[in-house]
């Protein structure tokens, strides 16, 4: 099954925003979601701290800051096993 990782943190506006449409995506598509709070780890914060929310799928860094719906559906069909 895919992973789409959604790094963020709690209190963030736009991590909600982009949770939301990962999750419309979701509906239509089946993948893993793993979501990690980058305030919670030094590495995390000091790699995406300022870019959140960072969006990974399969490994590959996707989004940052806004989530596309219909672009993730993309990515997901081109990284389906």
């Amino acid at each position: 099954m895919t992973e789409v990782i959604l790094y963020g943190k709690a209190g963030c506006h736009l991590c909600e925003e982009a949770r939301a449409e990962i999750e419309s995506v979701r509906r239509r598509r089946e993948f893993a979601l793993t979501e990690v709070d980058v305030s919670l780890d030094p590495v995390l914060h000091a790699r995406y701290g300022e870019r959140i929310p960072v969006v990974v799928v399969a490994g590959e860094e996707v989004f940052e800051f806004h989530v596309d719906g219909p672009e993730l559906e993309r990515v997901l069909d081109r990284v389906r096993p």
